[in-house]
């Protein structure tokens, strides 16, 4: 054991100078038990005789039942690996020279009893083919070298070293190894300071290590292009926090889980537009307004919408313009929304013949103070007559016609038709007519429509009249 534990120490010393396991795994170290095959460490010397019987293992083998080898290896790139191993054994058959037995007419090697230690300390470089057989788990390798070995307490020298490996990997990291190299000695010598050529033959764990995984997402930092964030491996160690299947530097809303047109943001109805610039997110809507709906389809989206399965316009909160008297005027357009009137005379009704002719008749009966502009009181009542239908028609204009008989001086006349004419034009527009649709006008005596040279002509001349402006 002390032997051991002195291996042990120069494996790691050596170990630490070479050079990386794998581009994750910069090291790996494996252990277990070695065989020296005792056919080969004889006096035979041929080719041919070293490799006779080596399958015998029951009958040539030497095998310390414990761990009795170390081994310490870095990848050096592209499937090489440097490594040393350190071994230690206790060599219990010789296989003696070729000897002919006359009883049975055979000519075989004597296998002899003996208990030497070994101690071997060899370097190799190993090829892998396992990533030329794109293979995961089986790893099969080459390996060349060269190492010392002591034999005993006198035989010690320099073997190079050829062999061939196996490794079945359990895990990325763990793996069972079986290497048999073949040591080739130099040393002609046959006496007891000689180290014969021979076989080993190694069998143990292997366990890769050394690969830095700072996220701890199972992914090594070399390998992780987001190397301090947890992520998956089908993002390359990049984290999908939403679980969507888009990685989060791809996806605009990394906290919820959504769809590759939505570039992983969700849609919850379905209307086209992401739930994060959607205004309506749970009412399918329009691109137009964010989202939101416009069920009657009048472009007034239904939040603002008076009427939402009515056809309207905006100006009128998406409710279609109404039309109070039918009279085909919209009331948006009609002076007269209240009173059926006609296109033409943009929803008013429009002025007839029947109308003025009632206006006048009326007019007829307007009685003054003589030689004034004041009303008999009796006047009132048809004043007022005349008043309600002039608002009949809001907007038609009026002119207000005076006119006298011949008597007195012709100025007089004319400026008193003017007092009565504004007279009338004054209270009408105090119950309520628009000042602005109406004028008024004397025209004195020189209008008359009867004869001044009668009583009664004089009185049908002496009149007010109402007339349409046209």
């Amino acid at each position: 054991m002390k032997h051991l534990n002195k291996l042990f120490a120069l494996l790691m010393l050596l170990g630490l100078s070479s050079q990386a396991q794998d581009s994750n795994n910069k090291w790996a170290i494996g252990f277990g038990a070695n065989a020296v095959d005792g056919g080969r460490v004889s006096a035979a010397s041929k080719v041919e005789d070293q490799f006779s019987e080596f399958f015998n293992a029951k009958d040539n083998w030497s095998i310390l039942p414990s761990v009795s080898y170390v081994s310490v290896t870095r990848h050096v790139g592209s499937g090489f690996s440097f490594g040393v191993t350190g071994s230690v054994n206790k060599i219990k058959k010789f296989v003696g020279e070729r000897t002919y037995d006359a009883a049975t007419n055979t000519n075989d090697y004597v296998v002899v009893d003996g208990d030497l230690n070994y101690y071997g300390l060899d370097g190799a470089i190993k090829y892998s083919f396992m990533e030329l057989l794109k293979s995961k788990w089986l790893d099969p390798s080459l390996n060349v070298g060269g190492g010392y070995t002591w034999l005993g307490e006198e035989a010690r020298g320099g073997t190079v070293n050829a062999g061939l490996g196996l490794t079945l990997w359990f895990t990325e990291q763990v793996g069972l190894s079986w290497t048999s190299n073949y040591k080739h000695s130099f040393d002609s010598r046959e006496d007891a300071g000689s180290i014969p050529t021979h076989m080993q033959h190694l069998a143990g764990l292997v366990f890769k290590f050394g690969a830095k995984d700072t996220d701890g997402d199972g992914i090594y930092d070399r390998e992780d292009a987001c190397p301090e964030v947890a992520g998956l491996k089908q993002f390359n160690g990049c984290p999908d926090s939403d679980a969507d299947g888009i990685q989060d530097s791809e996806d605009d809303c990394p906290n919820d889980a959504g769809t590759v047109e939505m570039k992983g943001c969700p849609d919850t109805d379905g209307d086209g537009i992401a739930d994060k610039d959607d205004a309506c997110p749970e009412i399918a809507g329009l691109k137009a307004f964010n989202g939101c709906p416009d069920t009657d389809g009048d472009g007034v989206q239904d939040k603002d919408d008076k009427c939402v399965d009515v056809k309207g316009p905006k100006e009128n909160n998406g409710c279609p313009w109404p039309d109070r008297d039918g009279d085909s005027v919209l009331d948006k357009d009609d002076k007269c929304p209240d009173v059926k009137g006609t296109v033409a005379n943009k929803g008013c009704p429009e002025v007839s013949d029947e109308v003025i002719k009632k206006l006048n008749d009326f007019a007829k009966t307007i009685l003054f103070d003589s030689n004034k502009d004041s009303f008999k009181q009796q006047t009132f009542p048809v004043l007022q007559s005349i008043a309600a239908i002039l608002k009949e028609y809001p907007t038609s204009k009026f002119s207000i016609e005076g006119h006298t008989d011949s008597d007195g001086k012709d100025d007089f006349n004319q400026r008193l038709s003017d007092a009565r004419a504004n007279a009338v034009k004054k209270y009408l527009i105090e119950q309520g007519v628009d000042q602005f649709r109406l004028s008024a006008l004397g025209f004195g005596e020189t209008q008359p429509i009867d004869s001044n040279k009668t009583k009664a002509g004089k009185a049908n001349n002496r009149r007010v009249e109402v007339k349409l402006v046209k």
